[in-house]
């Protein structure tokens, strides 16, 4: 079971099922955004916003920093959708699962163990990947030319280092600093920070 094998704590559980319902709303809300700005780029639309849904699995693993909890995140987050009504219905779990395994699997080639913005940013960016995939068989992406592909993935990439990755981190940040995550590794990082600080400066007083 998920749970014992990565050692996933109560405590653990409980923000992530609150993160994956917070984010459920954030995704719902995604949709309409996406709505708006296709009528006006067409299928580039959906490209520039496509990163916001993989913010959970950043944010989430950002704050926990154990195994499993990226996808935990999106899953928990298509539940969160679900239950909203969302209207495309249980198939969110398909697609909630192969951008959580993307983000996931940057993260198991660190160990679960590097938590710096490149790597988060890159856990971003891989469910930009394994989402195009998707998406193009999907939405029939197959009679589009390469060169639009090609500049459709790109965007989507950019918009998953943003939207998820550095946006991903900034969500943690702000969490931490609220000190709602002190028993957390965040938590605790952002403590240690503030405590060097202090002292550097009463130092040099």
């Amino acid at each position: 079971m998920m749970i014992k094998r990565f050692k996933w704590t109560l405590k653990d559980i409980i923000v992530l099922c609150v993160l994956g319902i917070a984010f459920g709303a954030l995704y719902m809300g995604g949709v309409g955004i996406w709505g708006l700005v296709n009528g006006i780029l067409g299928p580039y639309g959906l490209e520039l916003v496509y990163g916001i849904w993989f913010t959970a699995s950043i944010t989430a693993f950002y704050i926990i920093r154990k195994p499993g909890i990226a996808l935990g995140a999106e899953m928990l987050a298509a539940l969160g959708e679900v239950l909203l009504g969302t209207p495309a219905g249980v198939g969110v779990f398909i697609g909630a699962f192969v951008q959580g395994i993307a983000s996931e699997a940057v993260f198991a080639i660190t160990k679960w163990k590097n938590y710096s913005t490149p790597v988060l940013v890159l856990a971003g960016m891989a469910p930009s990947v394994t989402t195009f995939i998707y998406t193009y068989f999907l939405y029939g992406y197959g009679s589009f030319p390469v060169p639009m592909l090609i500049s459709m993935l790109a965007i989507r990439l950019v918009s998953g280092a943003i939207l998820a990755g550095l946006l991903g981190k900034a969500i943690g940040d702000g969490l931490a600093a609220t000190g709602a995550l002190s028993t957390f590794p965040l938590g605790r990082e952002m403590a240690e920070k503030k405590e060097k600080k202090v002292s550097a400066q009463a130092a040099e007083k």
